[in-house]
């Protein structure tokens, strides 16, 4: 149970969320030996970190403000348990996607299904002929819990973590990150604090305003055009592969004047990129750009389009299911006509 003040830590947050904790973890001291009668003391408890839905890092913080945490000490060696009993386990829960590493950068491990677990301290032995009938004490370190989501879509704009429910009680699970700004594959703005959080999602959507973008009053305006292929190159200079992923397009704001007359511009350029990279500036251009499965226009203020998205969003993740499904069955198949070979 955490209890001793322990210094906190910078934490990286974004409104209620955070994706970056560190922790102090204590293995549990082991019980004193019995030189007289030659017994043993327990050894101390363990601290495992315990991957587990529905948790945040956030729980964490708020439910153990001074992130400490320390398992209990072997029970020491008598006239009447020569042989002392080993102290309890620590065991701390963690959200799925934790990336664990130590306070000098060495990777630990990754947390990714519900029930995986990660030695993060060992308890102390106890007391015995060899530590002259002392116990040692548990091992001690500072870990760095780094949460990469496991997300079912990636959009671009704010950072929360929702879910869309659907008539057949199926649940697709959406974060929603902070804008990329140029430059964040170098890790400007939130740079790699965003974009790491795109590599374990299933499928990216885009979100796209019709009448363009400007991020400050020091940086130059994009046109829609401009910002889908902005995005695709901070994508892909961050990581070439996250370009294959499945991606859907929502061009946002249509119910701004005009919008029908530069979403029907926009959609001829996505749909002929090469013949509009001319007007583009060329440290703009991605290597390749990116093949949207839908295309959907929408209005966050009045609502329009909406239930059109949430279709294709659902559409699109059976199709890729059942495309895996197939590649699965595949492989199986081959594993065993070679087996029989």
């Amino acid at each position: 149970v955490p209890h001793c003040s322990y210094p906190t830590d910078p934490l990286h947050t974004y409104g209620n969320f955070i994706d970056d904790l560190r922790i102090y973890v204590k293995g549990g001291t082991g019980g004193m030996g019995h030189p007289r009668l030659g017994g043993e003391g327990g050894r101390g408890g363990d601290v495992w970190l315990v991957a587990k839905e529905k948790t945040t890092l956030k729980r964490i913080k708020n439910r153990f403000p001074q992130k400490r945490f320390v398992a209990e000490a072997g029970t020491n060696s008598s006239v009447s348990a020569l042989k002392g009993e080993k102290g309890t386990d620590c065991e701390v829960d963690v959200p799925l996607g934790i990336s664990v590493t130590s306070c000098d950068g060495k990777q630990i491990g990754e947390l990714n299904k519900a029930g995986e677990r990660i030695l993060v301290a060992r308890g102390g032995i106890g007391g015995c002929l060899v530590t002259n009938f002392l116990p040692l004490k548990g091992q001690i370190q500072i870990v760095h819990l780094d949460l990469k989501l496991i997300a079912d879509i990636v959009t671009t704009l704010k950072p929360e973590l929702g879910k869309i429910m659907y008539p057949d009680y199926k649940q697709v699970s959406v974060a929603d990150l902070p804008g990329l700004i140029e430059g964040a594959h170098a890790n400007k703005g939130m740079g790699h604090k965003f974009l790491k959080h795109v590599e374990r999602t299933k499928q990216l959507l885009f979100v796209v305003d019709i009448s363009g973008f400007r991020l400050s009053s020091k940086t130059r305006f994009r046109t829609a055009f401009e910002t889908v292929l902005l995005l695709t190159q901070e994508l892909e200079l961050y990581k070439e592969d996250l370009r294959t992923k499945p991606a859907l397009l929502a061009i946002n704001k249509m119910d701004l004047p005009n919008a029908q007359d530069s979403l029907n511009e926009l959609m001829k350029q996505l749909q002929n990129p090469q013949d509009s990279l001319h007007l583009v500036e060329k440290e703009l251009i991605p290597q390749s750009t990116i093949d949207f499965k839908d295309i959907i226009p929408v209005s966050a203020h009045t609502g329009e389009g909406i239930e059109e998205l949430k279709t294709c969003i659902r559409k699109s993740l059976d199709e890729e299911a059942e495309k895996e499904n197939e590649e699965y069955q595949k492989e199986k198949l081959h594993i065993l006509q070679t087996s029989e070979v």
